[in-house]
Formats: C-alpha cells, sequence, structure tokens
C-alpha cells in the first residue's frame, strides 16, 4: 500500500488483522480520519458531553473539540463541524487539504 500518511487499522483498542493474520494498513484519509478519533479520546472531551445539561458547558466542549481537530496541519483550519445527533452520538465533518472530506460518527461511554 502506498499513500502520503501510512498506519495500521486499529478497531476498538485492537490492531485489525487481515485472514493472513497480519495488520491491515491504512493510508491517507482514513489515516487521518483515524488519528482525529484518537486524538478526540485522548482529550476526554467528548466523555464530558454525556449527559451534560449545561448548555454552555456542551457548547464549550463541542467548542473545543472543533478547534483540536482544526489543529491537525492535513485538515482546512475552520472546515471542521460536530453535531450532537442523539445522548453521546456526534457527527464529525472535516475537509483535508489533500484527501477530500472525512465524516465520522462519534460515541461518547459514560465512565
Amino acid at each position: 500500500m502506498s499513500g502520503k500518511y501510512l498506519d495500521i487499522l486499529i478497531t476498538g483498542d485492537d490492531i485489525t488483522l487481515d485472514a493472513g493474520g497480519l495488520p491491515v494498513p491504512v493510508a491517507d484519509r482514513d489515516s487521518i480520519a483515524q488519528d482525529i478519533v484518537h486524538m478526540i479520546r485522548e482529550t476526554g472531551l467528548l466523555v464530558e458531553l454525556v449527559g451534560n445539561r449545561d448548555v454552555r458547558t456542551k457548547a464549550r466542549n463541542l467548542l473545543l473539540l472543533t478547534l483540536e481537530v482544526d489543529k491537525d496541519e492535513r485538515i482546512v483550519p475552520g472546515s471542521t463541524e460536530i453535531e450532537e445527533v442523539g445522548l453521546g452520538l456526534f457527527n464529525l465533518k472535516a475537509e483535508t487539504l489533500e484527501f477530500g472530506s472525512i465524516a465520522l460518527s462519534l460515541e461518547a461511554e459514560r465512565v
């Protein structure tokens, strides 16, 4: 597999293996999307949104998440949109500089 950005596919918290037991590679847009999911998870901001009734806190956390995604050098600044579509469910859209748009579904779980 060739590409500018290469990574190994992670599903859940495990490396995804193909039928031969080798890690499944991902490249470019899929690699960027995976990196964004991991970055969001590491911030802990998404988890704080679950069940939070304070509108200002929710708006602040969504703004902070949006800004974090926009900081990625592979994302067009200002292109990130995050929308809550259900309790703990969010849709994220962003435009990469080189590989078109990405769309992700994010699910926050209570801790």
